[in-house]
């Protein structure tokens, strides 16, 4: 147990939105362990079923509605009317890059506006709001801009590294979407005071993530055929343990400054090609496949048009210097663990596969 975070949140009001999400589900799990009083806003569904997060529904006060719908989120912002330095946790998204640009609307409509109902409503309610944490995503900074490359940071080696000065060039409806959340946090930050922060976690991976991102599609193919098929293999991300990020997220919150964003993330890159090996690798040690074989079709399953981003490595010294935040979980563990959970929970991801 983290006992700088129990300190912190023991007893104090916590709602976080996208709460039966990846990143969501996390997060309750961590915030009750710390003894936070939780509440959880979730999608409205005619069988108001909640996925990932049935275990706690005992635990938390769970609020239905759409972050698109301000009465939706007016209503469930006013049960933490009356509290002092309330906390919110703002991870609800459409977070897929492909399905930005199948349903670019739903996208900008959940995204955009469900964040700028949100600070309307603390603005509106009066509400007393100790920190505010919106989400951002690595994808905002994009490939670089040739025409402000001295801007950039680079390795010796002429690796890309990114921080939170670093320009943003986003290349999807989904980024775009995320960067206009930052800016309106901060807008409001300035505007009214209310006490908003911006995170940025680097491709987070971790039991529970929807098999459609490239960990679970690769370990799903996996468990079920002999083939494993990938689009663009050359890109490289910078993987963060799911366990990692909700700890990111909350030492931002607890001890960052408003108004100011954090990056964060395992602080290395692999390509997708070696990312997949060690998946394989690993997969094959625990005694779950054999003799995969992968197909790379960049132009079946690549990224629409020319918006791949090329390589996302986060430098993630000022969270660390100000809060001391470092990322606990190494590739090898996460992953394993990330393994066993789609090999235990078959019912939970079978329906929502893309590959065939």
């Amino acid at each position: 147990m983290d006992e700088k975070l129990v300190a912190a949140l023991e007893d104090r009001v916590v709602l976080v939105t996208g709460a039966d999400g990846f990143v969501g589900s996390h997060m309750l799990e961590q915030l009750l362990e710390c003894g936070a009083t939780v509440h959880g806003f979730v999608r409205a569904t005619s069988s108001g079923m909640l996925n990932n997060t049935r275990h706690l529904r005992n635990e938390v006060t769970f609020h239905r509605g759409d972050l698109a719908d301000k009465q939706a989120v007016r209503k469930a912002l006013e049960h933490l009317k009356g509290y002092d330095g309330c906390i919110i946790i703002h991870v609800g998204a459409q977070a897929h890059v492909g399905e930005s640009w199948g349903r670019p609307y739903e996208t900008v409509e959940t995204n955009v506006m469900g964040t700028l109902n949100i600070l309307h409503n603390i603005l509106d309610l009066d509400l007393d709001i100790f920190r505010i944490d919106v989400a951002g995503s690595s994808e905002e900074y994009g490939n670089v801009r040739e025409d402000v490359r001295e801007h950039y940071r680079f390795l010796k080696d002429g690796a890309l590294i990114l921080d939170e000065k670093s320009p943003i060039n986003p290349q999807s409806v989904y980024a775009t979407s995320k960067v206009a959340q930052d800016f309106l946090t901060r807008n409001f930050y300035k505007a009214y005071g209310i006490p908003g922060i911006v995170t940025r976690m680097f491709n987070n991976y971790g039991p529970r993530q929807n098999p459609r991102f490239v960990t679970g599609t690769i370990i799903t193919q996996a468990l079920e055929k002999d083939v494993v098929k990938l689009g663009y293999v050359e890109a490289k991300r910078d993987f963060c343990f799911i366990k990692d990020g909700v700890r990111g997220h909350l030492y931002a919150t607890l001890f960052g400054n408003p108004g100011e964003t954090y990056v964060y993330g395992y602080g290395k890159n692999v390509s997708i090609l070696e990312w997949y090996n060690m998946i394989i690798r690993i997969g094959e040690q625990e005694g779950y496949w054999k003799n995969i074989t992968l197909h790379a079709d960049t132009e079946g399953r690549g990224r629409l048009g020319r918006s791949e981003v090329e390589e996302l490595r986060v430098d993630y010294s000022k969270l660390s210097k100000l809060t001391g935040w470092t990322p606990q979980c190494d590739w090898e563990t996460g992953l394993r663990e990330t393994i066993h959970w789609y090999v235990d929970n078959e019912s939970r991801w079978k329906g929502r596969i893309d590959w065939h």
